[in-house]
């Protein structure tokens, strides 16, 4: 763990736009993304770009500070490529075919088992590699991927940056899947076969991309009950950004934040003891350590 500025200094300032960022309307201070992006450049990989992994829950403000780390890392005459789990989605169609066949729950994007693990395993291979890649999109607006034709390329890369929510969490033991976190599972996933098979996909099958990240950084907040308001936050921003669309309501946020309820609490529980760099952050989002 490294420190950081607390609140009332510089660990949290207003830098970032919210329309160009969405995931967060502030942008952590100068001071705390340099040290970010001096640990960023620790990780190493032979004779390719390595690939830092920057994991906080939803709203946590981890799209932001990505971003921030990779323009700063231009200014410094590298160039960074920042790609979020959030792009390697499973298109619409796709879901719809494993709500069919699986459980109706499979329908909505983001828990463990609803991503193209093979897609981003070679987006993150291509570019390690020092090779143009283009750079999925998802919609989430639309709740679909973007056409490849809208994808940007990405040329040489000295660092990848893989952000996202659940990045290198661990499965649970079958024990803990038993009884329902919250309503969503009491009421639709009353036989546990959502959640089983949500965690056996993470166990599975996410290893192989979690084994493409060289170093990590975990952004802890206080606990998963600040995050259905980060969450509504973050929603408000994606709304002012694209005026004409609609985007969910507060309501949706609400049923929507239970679907990462379980794994985010694993993440709490478990990631800790599994990155390179813990850095603790209160309610406001505002870095404590």
């Amino acid at each position: 763990m490294f420190s950081g500025p607390r609140s009332g200094g510089v660990g949290y300032c207003r830098a970032m736009d919210p329309t160009t960022h969405p995931a967060c309307a502030h942008g952590f201070a100068p001071a705390f993304v340099e040290r970010v992006l001096e640990d960023a450049l620790l990780a190493t990989r032979s004779n390719a770009a390595p690939c830092y992994g920057i994991t906080g829950l939803q709203g946590s403000g981890k799209t932001t500070l990505s971003h921030q780390v990779a323009a700063l890392a231009a200014q410094r005459g590298r160039s960074v490529a920042v790609l979020s789990i959030d792009d390697f989605y499973l298109d619409r169609p796709e879901r719809e075919s494993l709500a069919r066949d699986v459980h109706p729950l499979l329908a909505t994007r983001g828990p463990p088992g609803t991503h193209d693990l093979a897609l981003a395993c070679a987006t993150i291979d291509a570019l390690s590699a020092g090779e143009s890649a283009c750079l999925p999109r998802f919609d989430k607006i639309a709740d679909r991927r973007l056409p490849r034709s809208e994808w940007p390329r990405s040329g040489r890369t000295d660092l990848v940056i893989l952000e996202g929510w659940f990045n290198k969490v661990p499965p649970q033991a079958e024990a803990e899947l038993a009884a329902p976190v919250n309503a969503l599972e009491r009421e639709e996933d009353a036989q546990g076969t959502w959640r089983r098979y949500c965690n056996t996909a993470l166990g599975r099958n996410y290893p192989a991309l979690w084994r493409r990240i060289d170093r990590s950084l975990f952004l802890q907040g206080p606990g998963f009950e600040v995050v259905p308001a980060w969450r509504w936050q973050q929603e408000q921003a994606l709304q002012a950004a694209n005026p004409g669309r609609y985007a969910m309501t507060h309501a949706q946020v609400l049923r929507f934040v239970q679907f990462f309820e379980r794994v985010s609490r694993q993440a709490l529980a478990t990631l800790p003891g599994i990155v390179d760099v813990v850095v603790r952050l209160d309610g406001m989002r505002r870095v404590q350590s």
